[in-house]
């Protein structure tokens, strides 16, 4: 597939202000909430660091737990496959579904459903997918893939929503009304769980190795009825999702919402630990790439994350060019960063340059992952392979050697102060004025903060050139 141009897809989003503002408004909202929760807590850091070192003890045995969990949950009736990959996970599915006449699945939020493309897979054979969680069903109806882990459809304003249901399910496209909208798609969904020949899927937040238990945690109920009402229930997991006991789970559950939306707990964390009598229950372990980077020893980290999507909210790049920006892919924003060129180092490599490497998304993150060190760690990496683009390269190179000759570095500042108080605009803003597609360059400064020392402290014992 083709390089992603974060920057031109960013710059589409960046010229449809009313969403830019509300969207930059409501993640912000969800950063400060989530402030106001950790600041409520004494014990907040000693949390992150538990849940990170948790996560990292898991990862150091993931074989051993794996096999644990494994062992526990088909003592409890579940029935256990194990998938390399996302083909692999897809093609499980399809033969579950098709070996028991099933032609329809409603299905709850799942990451890695998305990631494995599973959707597409199984509706080309005659299965009916139903998306049930609110913004995923938006998603899934205007064709585009979800633009935020928690909210997947925060890009879109309630007139966006009402023009999409109206074009797909027929309600009034003139209606904007949140009840009425979000009471629309419930209408519009709940049949789907009582007709027949259908499946229900769910995904996992948390897999307990010790009791074979997969912990799921929504807001509106939708994956308690894919998981009780249908007769075949099945779950996909990465297997980095993996706890080692029960007591460690109240550690994540403290942490999760209030990360994500700044609430104390989500309004239902469900615990599904074997079938129903007179029905099926199956988990899929999916791998997917996720063994190649845990041996990869700068970017293992990132298996810790728990989807919360606090860096995404706190992150200044993502809040301002939206979530399809990062390539109508899974995985956005700063963890997206780090976690796509994982999976396609060539296609992903503009994604580690979308960041100001403040470090705020590392200050958030509930497991400590060190997301900003990792972006940086990618662009090195990207350069070393010969991945950045032509254009890049060279003003890299002229940078880097401006930058290392401080004569050569005040003789261009001097030279540029007047040019830029008398070139004409068409002549500053070119195609090869990337910083000016956006913004105005401010005006140039009377005098270089070195000229000013070097007149001010001339005497000063430490006003050495």
């Amino acid at each position: 597939m083709s390089r992603i141009d974060h920057a031109r897809s960013a710059g589409e989003f960046i010229a449809r202000p009313e969403h830019l503002a509300f969207h930059d408004k409501r993640l912000w909202d969800l950063r400060k909430k989530r402030d106001a929760q950790a600041h409520a807590i004494a014990e907040w850091e000693t949390l992150r660091s538990l849940a990170s070192a948790i996560k990292a003890h898991t990862l150091s045995r993931l074989a051993d737990y794996l096999e644990q969990f494994a062992n526990a949950a088909e003592a409890n009736g579940v029935r256990v496959h194990w998938a390399d990959t996302g083909e692999e996970h897809n093609e499980i599915v399809y033969r579950l579904l098709s070996e028991r006449g099933m032609t329809s699945l409603v299905k709850s939020k799942s990451m890695l459903t998305d990631e494995c493309a599973m959707r597409e897979y199984l509706e080309p054979r005659g299965i009916e997918v139903m998306e049930t969680d609110l913004g995923e069903r938006i998603q899934q109806l205007d064709n585009e893939a979800p633009s935020h882990f928690v909210v997947p459809a925060v890009h879109k304003l309630r007139d966006d929503v009402a023009n999409v249901f109206g074009r797909t399910i027929g309600t009034d496209p003139a209606n904007s009304d949140i009840h009425y909208l979000a009471e629309s798609q419930r209408m519009n969904t709940r049949p789907w769980f009582v007709r027949g020949k259908t499946a229900g899927m769910t995904g996992c937040n948390f897999a307990v190795a010790e009791t074979g238990t997969v912990v799921v945690c929504t807001n509106e109920g939708n994956a308690d009825l894919s998981a009780n009402v249908p007769p075949l229930h099945i779950v996909s997991l990465g297997i980095e999702k993996l706890i080692p006991r029960l007591s460690d789970l109240g550690v994540f559950i403290r942490m999760l919402s209030r990360s994500a939306l700044g609430s104390p707990i989500t309004q239902y964390t469900s615990h599904f630990r074997a079938p129903r009598p007179g029905t099926e229950m199956h988990f899929i372990l999916v791998d997917h790439g996720r063994s190649e980077r845990l041996a990869m020893e700068d970017f293992w980290h990132s298996l810790k994350c728990i989807r919360c999507g606090a860096c995404m909210n706190t992150c200044p790049v993502y809040r301002r060019s939206g979530g399809l920006s990062y390539g109508n892919t899974t995985y956005t924003g700063p963890i997206g960063a780090i976690i796509n060129p994982t999976f396609d180092l060539k296609r992903f490599s503009a994604l580690p340059f979308a960041s100001t490497l403040n470090g705020s998304c590392t200050n958030v993150c509930p497991v400590k992952i060190n997301i900003h060190e990792q972006i940086y760690k990618w662009r090195q990496v990207i350069a070393e392979r010969h991945e950045v683009p032509f254009v890049k390269q060279e003003v890299l190179k002229m940078a880097g050697r401006l930058l290392a000759s401080p004569t050569l570095y005040r003789a261009t500042v001097k030279s540029l102060d007047g040019a830029l108080r008398r070139l004409p605009n068409f002549v500053l803003y070119n195609p090869m004025n990337i910083w000016g597609r956006q913004r105005d360059l401010p005006d140039a400064p009377s005098t270089t903060f070195h000229a000013w020392y070097r007149k001010n402290r001339k005497g000063d014992d430490h006003g050495q050139s």
